[in-house]
């Protein structure tokens, strides 16, 4: 929301900056010419600015195909192309989104660090032997439920899903019970398709043994993990919203470089006989002068 608010700061700013510009231009150059049809033979060459880079000479025409697509490249180039001063909001844009967006993905991989530090440290700890990394629904998952409970009550057993609800995969068997069986509390026979599907999904879900954790005896450190996690999933929307300001400033600045193109084209830059043209005092960036 703030990226918005600031492009659409921006972009009013200078487009009330070019309009002011002209008019400056205007007091210190003669009128220009009045409109008029003045036949001109296609065999007469139009003189036309160009841009030189060291030896390399880049002609600028406001047809070029190319610069709508220089926009989408870099924000404000097709405008700067042009010459219309706000290439600049639309640079301000870029620079601004891309600082913010380092800015807060940095402070997410600190919060990601600081609650896989808690995971490991605190919450799986007690549980020794090798603690590999989980996905993120993983860890979403400790700050909801106290303890992860068993995956199987009995292990060298026949399979049993653990049965404490106030755990997570408790939690979970109790669910799958609940839309596979026709009374969660009924056990059907173990070779029925219900108790069968229950039990494929449970296995599929549950946390495994090598995940266990369990923050018994550190509420302290399962609140701050909850804050932590918070934090970063507001910094991971974040970046999702500035990611998405991005690609809405280079949509804005090539749909404004493509519609300029084609309001110019139309408004006689081709050289056609008994064409509409009109002088300016100044030609920028690539505007034809005529002779």
């Amino acid at each position: 929301m703030r990226a918005a608010r600031f492009l659409t700061g921006l972009v009013s700013a200078c487009f009330a900056l070019d309009a002011s510009g002209a008019q400056r231009q205007e007091s210190r150059f003669p009128a220009p010419r009045a409109l008029a049809f003045s036949p001109q033979p296609d065999s007469v060459p139009r003189a036309r600015e160009s841009l030189r880079i060291g030896a390399l000479r880049i002609p600028r025409r406001d047809s070029s195909w190319w610069v709508p697509l220089a926009s989408t490249v870099l924000p404000g180039a097709g405008q700067a192309l042009l010459g219309q001063d706000r290439f600049l909001a639309y640079l301000a844009v870029e620079g601004y989104v891309i600082f913010d967006y380092l800015k807060v993905s940095a402070e997410q991989r600190d919060e990601r660090t600081r609650s896989r530090v808690l995971a490991h440290d605190v919450a799986r700890a007690v549980f020794g032997g090798p603690r590999p990394e989980g996905a993120w629904q993983y860890y979403e998952s400790m700050e909801h439920y106290v303890e992860s409970g068993v995956f199987d009550r009995l292990p060298g057993g026949e399979f049993t899903p653990e049965a404490d609800v106030t755990t997570f995969n408790g939690f979970l068997w109790l669910d799958v019970r609940q839309r596979y069986w026709n009374n969660p509390n009924v056990e059907p026979p173990h070779s029925s398709k219900p108790y069968i599907d229950a039990v494929t999904e449970y296995k599929t879900r549950a946390i495994a043994d090598a995940f266990r954790w369990s923050w018994r005896n550190a509420q302290l450190e399962q609140d701050i993990y909850r804050r932590t996690i918070f934090r970063e999933n507001q910094a991971a929307h974040v970046t999702a919203s500035l990611v998405n300001a991005l690609v809405v400033n280079r949509l804005l600045s090539t749909v404004d470089a493509f519609v300029t193109v084609r309001v110019r084209n139309g408004a006689g830059t081709s050289l056609t006989p008994s064409a509409l043209e009109f002088g300016v005092p100044w030609a920028p960036f690539g505007r034809s002068v005529p002779r």
